[in-house]
């Protein structure tokens, strides 16, 4: 599975239809609508907004599309084809639409929303996703630059630190170095 970390944008002109394409992280539904709140506020004045989104959840995989008013399967469909084939997971693409007075035909709009939201995907930056789990654990003192800087090599995050007879730390870490902190560091 990948996952954008960067944002792609691309724009798209065909038969004098526009085109305009955003790829954003999204690690939720409601991160879904404020991006398409937000593309949409940017073009109040287009025609269409095709969407299609895929966000990893605790129960599995949820995707959804909607073509906008565009024949049916042929403006989100396209787009969530391509999240699907390339394994994209947290991700939305929107493709704006601006009508230029020629109609493009099913294959044509299927290839217009689908080929704006491949371009933008290839202009985001992609990496492998990795699944994160949070961890809640109680330090030393003297422990807690040490830890501080194996979080760091693990690509953990630091969430929170509380200090009382100890510091007790809530990280984020690859779910695969969750076993080994806990043997090295301690109990939950």
């Amino acid at each position: 599975m990948l996952k954008i970390t960067k944002a792609g944008f691309a724009e798209y002109t065909v038969n004098k239809s526009r085109f305009i394409a955003i790829a954003e992280y999204c690690a939720d539904e409601r991160a879904v609508g404020a991006c398409l709140r937000k593309l949409a506020s940017q073009h109040q004045s287009a025609h269409h907004l095709a969407y299609a989104f895929r966000l990893k959840t605790e129960q599995g995989i949820v995707q959804r599309f909607s073509d906008a008013g565009e024949p049916s399967g042929t403006a989100g469909k396209p787009i969530l084809q391509f999240l699907e084939g390339r394994d994209l997971i947290n991700v939305c693409v929107g493709v704006i639409r601006y009508y230029g007075g020629i109609n493009l035909g099913t294959g044509g709009l299927a290839r217009a929303y689908g080929g704006t939201g491949r371009l933008a995907i290839e202009d985001a930056i992609i990496v492998p996703y990795v699944e994160m789990k949070q961890l809640q654990l109680k330090l030393d003192y003297k422990e807690l630059d040490y830890f501080t800087r194996e979080l760091a090599k693990i690509d953990g995050v630091l969430l929170d630190k509380a200090f009382g007879d100890g510091v007790t730390v809530l990280v984020s870490l690859p779910e695969a170095s969750v076993e080994a902190v806990l043997k090295r560091f301690g109990q939950q």
